[in-house]
């Protein structure tokens, strides 16, 4: 079988050149098969003769080149690696490659009405209304217009078809905005703008400055004379920090020669397309070289462009196959578990209605065969009955069956769907119109991306969030400071006394602040953003040796790059820490000005000084530090900054002694208030000593074998006897209210778990500062950070058996404890949620950090259930160095095995996936781009706004859902048992109780606007009601406001009121005859008198459950009567309806007024009563909170608002030390290809600065080696004292390696080979076997 690749149309000398070309590259072929058919066809009212040009793979067999597969389609099959000929389109298009389009939306004006339909009649109402409606075109069985289905079937139709189309014309404009994109292409020898999506596999592309990267491209040539450009990831794993990339030596020298490049026809063989962000491999074959490609030498799409003017690449992976696609995930459809519990009901509903069909069925057989046949001279029968008795009565029944099923149809609420789709789109409006989620600052509103989800809101029960540019403001600002044992930064008022920002106002705050604002204006090069609050540092400066050469070390030891942009001084980094701590020194007088592969310049108050650099030791996550070795006046001095667990060890021993115990001292303060640190030392080498050391490094860098380990090794050698100079305290800005904002999330129940690709100690530092981690848990956070599978297993049942043996302590504890108070306290509940137990103490819960690596096993199929059955039982979770698939995963496990809403809460193109695999996806218009927002359901501006979203808006919008649906079941059960009360009275013939035209708007315009407004505008409790009582959000979290359970309650007094409508007017007019001897007793006069009681005593009902009158409820609730009354007379009088005149008949007797009366007070009087009594003795939380709303002052002053400070959790671990950045500058620096010409200025850099907002590490980069806490504390084990203990236990867990039989694990796990947990599974409690892979020593 022949399959068709490739099929253009050439002239006959294009033609000729491409089969040349073909020919010439048929030396780079892998494939044998391949031919190549000319065939030459005419073309109409065109001279010449074109040529079209195909490529045939052979798979199977080839006849006459061509196979119905060929003509038909192409077939897509699994590819291993990925095969390109740079510039020749002809050899590319042979693999069927995709080309650069991309495609979110999911309709065409061509296939929307069909398969619109056709998920709309997925909704089993919808399908049942259909075939209804087919029921109703039958006239032998229908006693109503096919109208009464019709009208309201096509409005659910047509209102559901109207937001989808508007939902997917928005994903076509974003799909048409991205691949209408321009990039210039190499075109035969041209540079060519083309769209996005023309751009194909093997194009050369040219980039410009700040431009987006177009696809997946390997680096071909840049401005940079080495090669080298900068690209910002934020798009793709959430950095804003430049990451640096580099081509080959012998490509770059193309240049942006066009000729040149339209001529290059490198071979390049790689990796078929993953979602591997940190991984690439591949080979690019080019003029009888071969080079390796690797990550390095990759800019993958959503990358941007920075301080490069420009740079040439070819195209590896185009469209769905680039990197950045294939970790968006799938759009899935959402829907709500209102959504899911309403088919459900629907379906108990029809079968209820089948149930009534066929009682009425039996009935109607029996009655026609006892007494119907004895009346056929006054009820004949149909023609198409058979004469016979049993037959005819049975054949009856049988249509009678249909007949009920169209006259009990309203049973199953049609107008049900429209008017919830109503209500959310209106909930959707007031959530963008809530004026406390709008952000001035960036002119930002909260906004619903969806009109579908808003009641899931109020019953999330997990959030998975980020942490870079969602938690945290992505701004690093030098705090504090100690030098040689002395601090600085602390805020001193007149009583010298340090001011504590959670104990005064923010008016009294804001004047100290003021007051003691350090002014720079003397420094010319200082910068107008940068504060500081302690004057005796900068007074310390010229005058303090220690100082300047605390200053002097931050300005020299950095891998900084300088930049001009706009005759300013900017700096770029890949670490924002770095820039901080640069920033920090350039305002205190230390400015660093210039670099060459050789030389630093900094100057230092107005002196310039010149330092030769000799050798750079740069940064990496296993040495936790760098160091650089610098020359002047003939003096070598090492400069070394690092995290405090390594740079400690590396002090001269028995040296300034007391100066090291108060800077551990200050580090232990700075870690208490959540800063990052980084303590510097300094030493002075003999040129003598740097000889030899650098005879010894040089040995090391060419070593062919673990070169690697050996550069350590000599590093290690030079950077010890260090003399301590200080440590820096920098502040990683939280977002406003996030610490608040978590508080009340967890006193509401909602679980927070933090997924990000940052480090370890960053993640745990700012799950400290915003009050996820607090002192008060029962157990230091559990580590898991295995290597391998069996390591990660034994973290996993280790942690597993310390929660057992706590929670076992305590449930003993409390037994006891009833046992001495005769009580029973506590209840079973309890049981089931470690997070509620409180130690004597008082501390409670415990807490989880894992890192990417371990994730990779413990998100496995044997580990997953072991997995979450730990972090089940943690107040939070914190998963650091993820991948964002690793991040969709976790969310995918919850919502596994978990009966339980999760929402996900994002700023970057990295959190895509997880947006799409939550039941809620909230986007945070953030720095990170765009991506995570048009992937949402909802648009924040500030993770604080998600409160209100939550307890708020989400909660009311449950609120108002469930009291919306439990009252509509009402209803229309009222309603339509009316019909089946009636059948008694008809011989079960089908006839309707009310009129046709009654029944057709009954949903419609009687009864519908009470309950809409009911849905958009009630509350039981106020806005701030519910953010000061967040308990008030957990009957979402339990679904009690809506379930089967309700809506029985609901149905059953539906069934009740029906009941008593149909009797009690049946009593009182049966017989009836009026005051003048006139009939009152008629068919036509009692329906409408059932139909009016039934209107006023279900809208009586609706003011009796509205909590929160507004005008528009008055206007809907009163109104609606109005319009009965008006709608029947104007009906039945204008267009003379079969029932003129019945009810004004029925309205002139009293007896009609009477019986309205005694049916409403028979109705309605006992609900009173029963919420009354439950109100009085069985209050609920929002019983009481109304009243406490009822009993507070209606004019209250606001308090003034004080900003929380996320400094001050006051815990005893140290803070991470303040790098954020894998590997730096350094290598690039010291080989000067990061360098540009003399000529290019005094600014080592194009003029356009990196963007300064930084990013944690990578969230892709899972199989770095980072070390774990634990790590460090052994490495420091002798300095670090009590302030570890937490390590010291991971130590214990991870490093000591226990095996069964040596301690650690229960005795589950030692005697058999299976270990058991019970883990609750959707909503059961489960016993779950984990394999036990753990070898016995």
């Amino acid at each position: 079988m022949t399959e068709l690749q490739h099929c253009e149309s050439y002239s006959d000398i294009e033609a000729e050149e491409r089969l040349s070309l073909l020919e010439a590259s048929q030396g780079h072929s892998s494939y044998v098969d391949d031919s190549i058919i000319l065939e030459k066809v005419s073309v109409v009212n065109v001279d010449r003769t074109k040529v079209r040009f195909c490529s045939v793979h052979d798979s199977e067999s080839n006849y006459g080149g061509f196979s119905l597969p060929a003509w038909f389609g192409r077939r897509k099959t699994e590819e291993s690696q990925r095969d390109i000929i740079a510039n020749d389109s002809v050899y590319n298009s042979r693999f069927n490659y995709a080309n650069n389009h991309i495609k979110t939306s999911k309709y065409t004006f061509l296939t929307f009405l069909p398969l619109n339909l056709f998920e709309q009649f997925q909704r089993l109402a919808n399908f049942y209304f259909i075939c209804l409606f087919i029921l109703q075109l039958i006239p032998v069985i229908s006693s109503l217009t096919p109208v009464t289905t019709a009208v309201p079937l096509i409005g659910v139709l047509s209102i559901t078809a109207i937001k989808d189309a508007y939902d997917d014309v928005q994903r076509h404009r974003t799909d048409n905005q991205v691949n209408n994109r321009r990039s210039k292409v190499l075109r035969k020898g041209c540079l060519v703008e083309e769209k996005w999506h023309r751009v194909q596999v093997g194009d050369v592309i040219r980039m410009e400055n700040n431009q987006f990267v177009a696809a997946d491209i390997l680096l071909l040539s840049s401005h940079n004379p080495n090669g080298l450009c900068y690209i910002e990831t934020a798009e793709l794993d959430g950095e804003t920090n430049l990451k640096a990339r580099q081509s080959e030596e012998l490509t770059n020298q193309l240049g942006q020669n066009e000729n040149a490049l339209s001529q290059f026809n490198g071979h390049i063989v790689c990796e078929a397309p993953n979602n591997n962000l940190s991984r690439f491999e591949g080979t690019l074959s080019w003029e009888g070289q071969n080079f390796p490609v690797d990550n390095d030498n990759i800019l993958l799409r959503g990358a941007v462009l920075r301080n490069t003017l420009w740079c040439y690449g070819v195209v590896i992976f185009a469209g769905r196959d680039t990197k950045l696609m294939q970790n968006s995930g799938k759009t899935k459809f959402k829907r709500t578990s209102i959504d899911r519990l309403l088919n459900f009901i629907i379906l108990g509903i029809v079968f209820f209605l089948v149930c009534m069909c066929l009682f009425c069925t039996i009935a109607s057989a029996v009655w026609e065969t006892l007494t119907g046949q004895q009346f056929q001279i006054y009820l004949p029968w149909d023609s198409i009955i058979p004469t016979e008795p049993i037959s005819g009565a049975t054949l009856i029944s049988f249509l009678v069956f249909f007949s009920y099923a169209i006259v009990l149809n309203t049973v199953v609420p049609i107008s049900l769907y429209v008017s919830v789709e109503v209500i959310r789109l209106a909930m959707s409006f007031l959530i963008g119109w809530d004026l406390n989620m709008y952000y001035e600052k960036t002119d930002t509103p909260a906004r619903a991306r969806t009109t579908t989800l808003n009641e899931e809101l109020g019953q999330i029960e997990y959030i998975f969030s980020d942490k870079t540019g969602t938690l945290t403001q992505n701004i690093m600002t030098f705090n504090k400071c100690t030098v040689r044992g002395v601090c600085y930064g602390d805020v001193i008022n007149e009583t010298e006394q340090e001011v504590d920002p959670e104990e005064i106002t923010v008016s009294q705050l804001t004047k100290i602040m003021k007051e003691k604002k350090v002014d720079f204006s003397a420094n010319p090069m200082s910068e107008a953003t940068f504060d500081f609050y302690d004057q005796s540092l900068l007074d310390a400066v010229g005058s303090n040796s220690d100082v300047d050469e605390f200053f002097r070390c931050l300005a020299i030891c950095h891998t900084v790059m300088p930049a001009e942009k706009d005759g300013k001084l900017e700096y770029q980094a890949q670490s924002p820490d770095e820039n901080a701590l640069v920033s920090a020194a350039r305002n205190f007088g230390f400015v660093f000005l210039q670099r060459s592969p050789r030389s630093v310049t900094i100057s230092c108050n107005g002196k310039e000084e010149i330092y030769e650099v000799l050798c750079i030791l740069d940064f990496n996550n296993v040495r936790k530090r760098m160091s650089v070795i610098v020359r002047r006046d003939n003096r070598i001095k090492l400069y070394c900054k690092g995290a405090d667990t390594v740079v400690f060890q590396r002090l001269k021993a028995g040296h300034d002694d007391e100066v090291k115990t108060k800077v551990q001292d200050h580090l232990d303060k700075f870690a208490s208030e959540g800063l990052r640190t980084l303590v510097l030392g300094v030493k002075d080498l003999s040129a003598e000593q740097f000889e030899d050391w650098k005879a010894s490094h040089h040995e090391a860098a060419i070593a062919l074998d673990n070169r690697e380990e050996k550069l350590d090794a000599i590093y290690n050698e030079i950077e010890k006897d260090l003399q301590l100079l200080g440590a820096t305290a920098i502040e990683d800005k939280l977002q406003d209210g996030v610490p608040e904002t978590i508080a009340n999330l967890a006193l509401a129940g909602i679980k927070l778990w933090v997924l990000t690709g940052d480090k370890q100690e960053t993640a745990i530092n700012i799950g400290y500062s915003c009050h996820l981690l607090t002192d008060d848990l029962m157990e230091d956070p559990f580590i898991i950070d295995g290597e391998n599978f069996d390591e990660v297993q034994l973290q996993l049942v280790t942690h597993r058996n310390t929660i057992q043996n706590i929670t076992s302590q305590y449930q003993r504890s409390r037994d006891s404890l009833s046992m001495l108070t005769l009580s029973e306290t506590y209840s079973d509940s309890d049981d089931l949620d470690p997070s509620s137990y409180v130690d004597e103490s008082g501390r409670s819960g415990f807490a989880l950090v894992i890192n990417g690596h371990s994730l990779v096993y413990a998100l496995s199929e044997e580990l997953e259930l072991l997995f979450l059955g730990v972090a089940e039982k943690c107040n939070a979770v914190i998963c650091c160095r993820v991948t964002p698939l690793q991040k969709a995963m976790v969310v995918e496990l919850v919502k596994k095995y978990k009966k339980a809403v999760t929402l996900a809460i994002g700023d970057g193109a990295n959190d895509v996936s997880m947006i799409k695999t939550a039941h809620i996806g909230v986007g945070i218009s953030g720095q990170e781009g765009m991506q995570a927002v048009l992937a949402s359901d909802y648009s924040l501006a500030q993770f604080r706004y998600l409160e209100r979203l939550l307890l708020v808006h989400g909660r009311w919008s449950y609120y108002r859902v469930c009291k919306f649906l439990r009252y509509f079941f009402y209803k229309n059960f009222a309603f339509t048992l009316c019909h089946f009360w009636y059948a008694f009275f008809c011989g079960f013939s089908a006839q309707t109780l009310f009129e046709p035209a009654f029944i057709a708007v009954y949903n419609l315009f009687y009864t519908s606007q009470p309950v809409l407004a009911l849905g958009v505008f009630d509350q039981d409790v106020s806005a701030e009601m519910c953010l000061k009582y967040p308990k008030l959000y957990t009957p979402g979290l339990m679904s009690s406001l809506f379930n089967k359970k309700e809506f029985f309650k609901s149905a059953f007094q539906g069934f009740f009121a029906s009941f008593v409508l149909f009797f009690a007017t049946q009593g009182a007019y049966h017989d009836k005859i009026s005051w003048n001897g006139e009939g009152l007793s008629d068919h036509m006069t009692f329906g409408s008198v059932v139909a009016t009681i039934l209107v006023v005593v279900v809208t009586a009902q609706v003011a009796l459950d509205t909590s929160y009158w507004t005008a528009f409820n008055h206007i809907t609730i009163w109104g609606s009567i109005a319009v009965y009354f008006l709608l029947q007379f104007s009906y039945n009088y204008i267009f003379g309806g079969a029932y003129v005149g019945s009810l004004a008949k029925a309205m002139s007797d009293w007896t009609f007024w009477f019986t309205c009366l005694v049916t409403t007070v028979v109705l309605l009087l006992p609900v009173v009563a029963w919420r009354f009594y439950r109100m009085d003795v069985h209050p609920t939380l929002t019983d009481k909170t109304r009243l406490v709303q009822r009993s507070q002052k209606r004019v209250k002053p606001k308090p003034e608002f004080r900003p929380f400070s996320g400094r001050r959790s006051r815990r005893s671990v140290r803070s991470g030390y303040a790098f954020s950045h894998q590997e730096g500058f350094g290598r690039l620096i010291t080989s000067g290809k990061i360098m540009r010409h003399p000529h290019q200025g005094p600014f080592s850099l194009h003029p356009n600065p990196p963007s300064q907002d930084g990013g944690g590490g990578a969230g892709s980069q899972v199989s770095s080696s980072s070390e774990s806490l634990a790590r460090n504390t052994k490495a420091n084990k002798g300095s670090r004292g009590h302030h570890h203990n937490h390590h010291h236990h991971h130590q214990k867990a991870s490093h000591g390696r226990q095996r069964p039989g040596q301690g650690g694990l229960t005795t589950p796990m030692e005697e058999g080979n299976n270990l058991a947990i019970n883990l609750e599974i959707n909503g059961h409690l489960r016993e779950v076997g984990i394999p036990n892979r753990i070898e016995s020593e």
